[in-house]
């Protein structure tokens, strides 16, 4: 018999090479989604003073979404459903006569043009992030739609055909002119 005071061991070596080529194959099959979020253009930085410019208050339709999921669009209750069309009025109502592209009202009451035309958002902290991505929908749909009507009139094409250039034109005359703040 064997007497041996030296305990059995394992030859642990080779674990970590199977543990390294484990690593490399979650590594090469694991597949990291690209979530691309809210495509928003932040103004440019102020650099020449004043900073700040007086909007008429006929340009700016408030939005304000409470914690509770109720959208007001200035201060009258409103469903989400309707949110789409009461932009695409105000952003294309032409209220001064000075765009030759817009179709709208011309109410007094509402924008200029869509170039002086802002969504002011204001949403609750504790409001729903669900509200708040469906009201971002909403806007986008609405100026994505001004946009193709504009392309559609103009350039007698689909989004798809269009140049460089073109497409800037479009973006030029219905831009997004958004601002975005949150209620205490």
């Amino acid at each position: 018999m064997r007497n041996s005071n030296e305990s059995p061991t394992v030859n642990a070596g080779s674990m970590a090479d199977i543990a390294f080529l484990l690593l490399i194959f979650f590594l090469v099959t694991t597949t990291i989604p690209n979530d691309k979020g809210i495509a928003r253009k932040l103004p440019a930085i102020c650099v020449d003073p004043p900073c700040s410019e007086r909007i008429n208050e006929r340009n700016i339709l408030r939005i304000a979404l409470n914690k509770d999921g109720a959208l007001m669009v200035e201060n009258d209750l409103t469903t989400m459903s309707e949110l789409k069309n009461i932009l695409k009025s105000f952003i294309d109502n032409n209220g001064d006569s000075s765009c030759t592209y817009c179709k709208g009202e011309q109410s007094k009451e509402s924008s200029d043009n869509p170039q002086t035309a802002v969504i002011s958002l204001y949403t609750d902290r504790e409001s729903e992030y669900k509200d708040f991505i469906a009201i971002q929908v909403e806007l986008t749909a609405a100026y994505y739609d001004l946009r193709d009507e504009f392309i559609k009139r103009k350039f007698n094409k689909h989004l798809s055909e269009l140049s460089s250039v073109e497409l800037q034109e479009a973006k030029d005359a219905y831009p997004f002119l958004i601002s975005e703040a949150d209620v205490q």
